[in-house]
């Protein structure tokens, strides 16, 4: 795009580049002319798009295209690239960080791992051994003639709306930690909770048919929630809503790490059932994997204590379910693995405590503890298909 172009031409310009790219994601590959067809331009004007889209590796002509119909030769089809910009999601956990590069047909390029304990560790560490992973990732994809379009944080904590500070994370000890100012990363930053995160992979990855109106509960150490109503993640005021573990299930209960008593987590989290269930997670293994070792091979203590916190679960959701009428509730996170104990009581409580007789569907995400990882990926990937035009250079 020329700096000549008034304004409002820029702006129709990158919306035509943006439908253009959201037409082949979603349906592709397409000729040329299909395309047009779709989107309501004249082959001319698609044609100019595409010649920009793909000189700047965010489409590729990757053979004929199928025939429509329409008189003449079959066109060349045209495909999300593969050698174009790529998304960097990276995910702060209080035992592990880890970042993955997803490529703008979805696939996952590279990824990386590290188990480390988080929790009271200073930011500043944290971050550096964060950035570390994130270079050895863009490092590679690089290799490959990728190029990083960005890096997106998931963060078990509170992140205030339009910013990059984790106002509170609690179970790492964080607050009012400016992640653009600490962390070295020389990409465009953006910083979410990981449950929004996680309940924006399932919307865009979860499987056929996504529900649109629907409440993502995952579980870690916390228990963490997100709410989309109509396709739309609702963020709340100060971009704080779906903090479900911190709802009280039990007022005159335990003291939580929030300030509060008897909140979800002191039920429902990791640490609350392996302490129920008198286990510990030994060996530097996953508490999520001990509990449901353990709940496979029969340990009655174990289920009763996974089915207490499906019972707190349910309560806590049973007045969003009320108050939103949405229509499914997706377990993620350890949730997912550990759903054959929870589902009965969880949805006993619900059923027990909702309006709606039939209730919402429960569904179990196949996503699993990779939900945040990749729906932080995701969102930077998303984004240039959102704006084509900031991309559309080699």
């Amino acid at each position: 795009m020329g700096d000549s172009l008034p304004h409002t031409q820029q702006d129709i310009r990158r919306r035509n580049l943006s439908l253009v790219m959201h037409t082949v994601a979603t349906r592709g590959p397409l000729s040329r002319a299909t395309v047009a067809g779709r989107i309501g331009l004249t082959r001319t004007a698609v044609s100019s798009l595409v010649d920009e889209l793909v000189r700047g590796g965010l489409l590729a002509e990757t053979g004929t295209a199928q025939r429509s119909g329409a008189a003449g030769r079959p066109g060349s089809a045209l495909a999300l690239g593969e050698r174009g910009p790529v998304g960097i999601g990276a995910e702060v956990g209080v035992d592990h960080l880890a970042v993955c590069a997803v490529d703008l047909r979805g696939a996952v390029r590279a990824r990386i791992s590290a188990e480390c304990a988080n929790r009271g560790r200073p930011p500043g560490p944290v971050l550096e051994e964060l950035a570390g992973l994130v270079r050895k990732v863009t490092e590679t994809v690089g290799a490959s003639g990728l190029r990083p379009a960005g890096l997106a944080v998931a963060v078990p904590g509170l992140v205030a709306r339009g910013t990059r500070t984790v106002v509170r994370a609690p179970n790492l000890g964080w607050s009012d930690i400016d992640l653009g100012a600490v962390l070295p990363h020389g990409l465009p930053l953006s910083v979410d909770n990981e449950a929004n995160l996680g309940a924006l992979a399932e919307l865009w990855l979860g499987g056929e048919p996504a529900p649109k109106d629907f409440i993502h509960v995952s579980a870690e150490i916390g228990i963490g929630a997100a709410v989309v109503v109509e396709g739309r993640l609702l963020r709340g005021t100060h971009g704080f809503a779906g903090e479900l573990g911190h709802v009280p299930v039990r007022p005159e209960g335990p003291r939580c790490p929030c300030g509060g008593r008897g909140c979800l987590e002191r039920y429902a989290g990791e640490e609350a059932v392996l302490r129920a269930a008198g286990l510990t997670a030994d060996g530097g293994r996953r508490p999520v994997s001990v509990l449901a070792e353990h709940a496979d091979r029969g340990d009655p203590t174990v289920r009763r204590a996974l089915r207490g916190a499906g019972g707190a679960l349910g309560i806590a959701l049973a007045g969003a379910v009320n108050l939103l009428d949405p229509q499914a509730v997706v377990l993620g996170g350890s949730l997912s693995r550990l759903a054959p104990w929870l589902l009965p009581s969880l949805e006993r409580e619900l059923t027990r405590r909702t309006a709606e007789p039939a209730g919402p569907a429960l569904i179990v995400s196949r996503l699993g503890s990779d939900g945040p990882l990749l729906g932080a990926a995701h969102s930077v990937a998303r984004a240039v298909l959102d704006d084509p035009a900031a991309y559309a250079h080699g």
